[in-house]
């Protein structure tokens, strides 16, 4: 793939977060309503601190039936992943395609000088790598 295919061609310039202190009831809502598999956590401050997935989603759910029986009282921050795997919209496509292969992570956040300025995912990618083959062809 040209040096031209990069990340900044297919994220999403103006993506949705969620504060870590938001219930997972908040998170889930936001979830569907935009039919997302997943969302950027942030801080106070705006910092990216991780991404709260589908499946983490389904975890607190879970564990809130099981324990509480409420979601709203589950904060986000107790079940987002922190180990955060980012990119930079200079980064390769297929480069962030593989790294998601071998994370098994479906989105990341995308990062210019610390700050979050988009965000891509697994979607995003393969509609990016489909396009190519198609001009290569």
């Amino acid at each position: 793939m040209p040096r031209s295919a990069s990340v900044s061609e297919c994220m999403h310039r103006s993506p949705i977060t969620i504060s870590e202190h938001a219930s997972i009831a908040e998170a889930v809502k936001v979830i569907v309503d935009n039919k997302l598999t997943g969302i950027t956590v942030t801080d106070e401050a705006g910092i990216v601190v991780g991404v709260l997935s589908e499946i983490d989603c389904l975890k607190a759910i879970l564990n809130s039936i099981y324990n509480d029986g409420d979601p709203d009282h589950r904060l986000v921050g107790e079940f987002m992943t922190r180990s955060l795997n980012t990119c930079s919209p200079e980064d390769s496509i297929v480069e962030v395609a593989q790294s998601m292969l071998e994370t098994q992570q479906r989105r990341r956040p995308v990062l210019e000088g610390g700050r979050l300025v988009g965000q891509v995912s697994s979607g995003n990618v393969l509609w990016a790598l489909m396009e190519y083959s198609r001009r290569k062809a």
